[in-house]
């Protein structure tokens, strides 16, 4: 698995548009606005959320923790700040 380099993304509280595919077949980010992002695992008990939050911080080069979703909870459309 390949990711993009986004870590020219990475300032202090940036917002970051996601479009989320759960449940796909491989683990992925596309670069664009917004970020388009797919996961395997599924969208119960906020796995995927937690999945796509994991997938993009390694993306960014930041820590997971440093990321939190603003909205989008149970939406497909997210949006996570940098912190």
């Amino acid at each position: 698995m390949s990711l993009p380099d986004l870590s020219a993304l990475v300032q202090e509280g940036a917002r970051l548009s996601v479009r989320a595919t759960p449940k796909a077949r491989r683990n992925a980010i596309e670069e664009g606005d917004p970020l388009r992002i797919w996961v395997t695992a599924p969208p119960d008990n906020g796995r995927a959320n937690e999945a796509i939050r994991k997938l993009l911080a390694k993306a960014l080069g930041i820590a997971p923790s440093r990321l939190t979703l603003l909205r989008g909870q149970t939406s497909r459309d997210k949006q996570f700040q940098v912190d």
